[in-house]
């Protein structure tokens, strides 16, 4: 039975720099990369290519040794270029020089009358789509040998400066119905389709059919996945559940009609120190450099792949990673500032109000850079992370866990509930400043290797 679930806890940061709902005229990426520390949970990554070799889109060009039946595949055609490596031979990315026009491997329909759920989890495993499928708890690649109780798909993204799906997934209706009968055939359980109760559901996601079809509103983080599976179906010590974002769900949805990896979507192109924003089709993997060289009010900027909560920092030449769909341009924060927080404004985005800020008073955009207005702090019990969590944990002690590297603490407080970025709000109001995200990773591997 569908659920309406309104969330109190949260809050919304309203950043300058939006993308218009319409396709700026952005130069296309000459140069792709597909980059292994995106995937969590790959420990032995194994490359099938050199540089110079030629791949067409859906060419498998790496795997883990530790789940080989898991192909990670070139997102466009053309030349392998650099295979670049950083300490001790850590594979960093694969770089591909794109062709004009792009060719596809044939990896052949699915008819998914007919096919039974081993075989295609082999079919998604070899073609690429598979890493799209996200295991929780831990936050990794899915394991194909398993199978989920339930899938979780979000239908919004509540983070700043989020793309709308319902702009970016126009016309892409018959791929996500058939994405959603793969998936429907990979569990016993539901497929959870979660969408904005406070506004007009796109048509793609109020006409799926075969899924659950549930509303969530509310301040952000009511768009993480990881909250919605919270109020939907918890995470139990021994369960897991999988989750998929709608592009993913689209990818799976051509292999499927078409019997191709594509790996095209329209991407947000976001920030405040851009001049032009927008939405811009490409290919996951892209050269930021396109979107962003020229484009900038200023030199000394933080240029994100993603959002400014849970996104990457690359430079300007960097490359957009595999689960991001916008980039996003903000300051730099590298200043010390006189007085800081006491010094009386309405320009600063403040979640606690604190002494001498006014922002408050400010009810429009804020623009913001990367100054965290303050270097990191004893850890203190404050009670602000439950006010911005909606989730029944205790996150204060649960960090503190961690920390200790308590392990029956970490699983009673509810680790296996979470990932990075059901506590990177946490992160942005903790007045002691500590790395939250970073810690509650390492908390996920001490009980993923233990």
């Amino acid at each position: 039975m569908s659920k309406l679930v309104k969330l109190k806890k949260g809050f919304d940061i309203n950043l300058a720099g939006k993308a218009a709902l319409e396709l700026a005229d952005f130069a296309s990426a000459q140069t792709f990369a597909i980059k292994p520390t995106d995937f969590l949970g790959i420990q032995r990554p194994k490359v099938l290519v050199n540089e110079g070799d030629t791949v067409k889109a859906g060419t498998p060009i790496l795997f883990d040794k530790a789940m080989d039946q898991v192909k990670y595949v070139a997102p466009v055609s053309g030349e392998i270029v650099e295979v670049k490596r950083g300490e001790k031979r850590k594979l960093l990315e694969i770089k591909i020089l794109a062709d004009k026009e792009t060719t596809f491997e044939d990896l052949g329909k699915i008819d998914l009358g007919k096919v039974d759920r081993d075989t295609l989890k082999a079919k998604l495993a070899e073609s690429g789509v598979w890493p799209n499928l996200i295991q929780r708890p831990y936050g990794i690649v899915a394991n194909p040998d398993d199978t989920p109780k339930a899938i979780f798909i979000s239908a919004f993204d509540s983070n700043p400066l989020a793309p709308d799906y319902g702009f970016t997934l126009q016309g892409e209706e018959q791929y996500f119905q058939a994405g959603l009968d793969a998936l429907a055939k990979l569990t016993d359980g539901k497929v959870h389709l979660n969408v904005d109760g406070s506004k007009n559901v796109p048509a793609i996601f109020a006409n799926a059919k075969g899924v659950e079809i549930n509303k969530f509103s509310g301040p952000h983080p009511a768009g993480n996945v990881g909250v919605q599976i919270h109020h939907l179906d918890p995470i139990n010590k021994g369960e897991l559940a999988w989750t998929i974002s709608p592009v993913g769900v689209v990818q799976i949805g051509k292999l499927v009609l078409n019997g191709v990896f594509d790996a095209s979507k329209v991407i947000a192109v976001t920030g405040s120190e851009l001049t032009k924003t927008g939405y811009v089709k490409t290919v996951t993997g892209a050269s930021v450099s396109s979107f962003v060289k020229g484009n900038l009010n200023s030199g000394h900027v933080r240029v994100i792949s993603g959002n400014v909560l849970t996104g990457e920092k690359i430079s300007l030449e960097g490359y957009m990673g595999f689960y991001h769909n916008q980039v996003t341009v903000i300051p730099e924060g590298d200043y010390e500032e006189f007085l800081g927080w006491i010094k009386p404004t309405t320009s600063k985005l403040s979640f606690h109000k604190a002494i001498g800020m006014f922002s408050f008073m400010n009810k429009g955009e804020f623009k913001v850079d990367t100054n965290t207005h303050g270097e990191e702090r004893p850890f203190v019990v404050s009670g602000v992370f439950e006010k911005v969590l909606p989730m029944d944990i205790l996150p204060t002690y649960l960090f503190k866990a961690i920390i200790a590297e308590d392990f029956d603490e970490m699983e009673e407080l509810g680790l296996y509930e979470i990932v990075e970025e059901d506590v990177a709000l946490c992160e942005f109001v903790d007045p002691s400043k500590n790395e939250l995200q970073e810690l509650v990773r390492s908390g996920i591997e001490l009980l993923m290797y233990s």
